[in-house]
């Protein structure tokens, strides 16, 4: 079986400052949104948040090859990442995993910077 290779990197917002969920949504848009867009080897990434107690990256890459190399990059450097600056912690999960479907539904997919 071939499935898409996947990475989940979240943040607990529980002992974050006030305001850091706009913050964080600042951040996607005017930076974050951009760069991985333009990213070689990722299929796509969405960002989620529960407000008070999480914020994470949703990875879907192209290959195994592609996540391992941002995983190891991401890994060595996830204390001093943006999203760790902004919330004030470093992750709590960085976990690869593997997508086995994607439905498009009948309202269509719509990439934005901020929603």
């Amino acid at each position: 079986m071939s499935n898409l290779a996947g990475l989940t990197v979240r943040w607990s917002l529980v002992d974050a400052p006030a305001g850091v969920e706009d913050a964080l949504a600042d951040y996607v848009a005017g930076t974050s949104h951009a760069r991985f867009s333009a990213m070689d080897g990722l299929r796509f990434k969405t960002w989620r948040m529960v407000s008070g107690q999480w914020f994470e990256g949703c990875y879907v890459f192209a290959t195994a090859e592609d996540r391992a190399a941002f995983q190891e990059q991401f890994t060595a450097t996830a204390d001093t990442s943006p999203g760790s600056q902004i919330i004030g912690s470093s992750p709590i999960l960085i976990e690869e995993c593997a997508i086995v479907s994607v439905a498009e539904g009948a309202s269509g997919f719509e990439a934005a910077e901020r929603y």
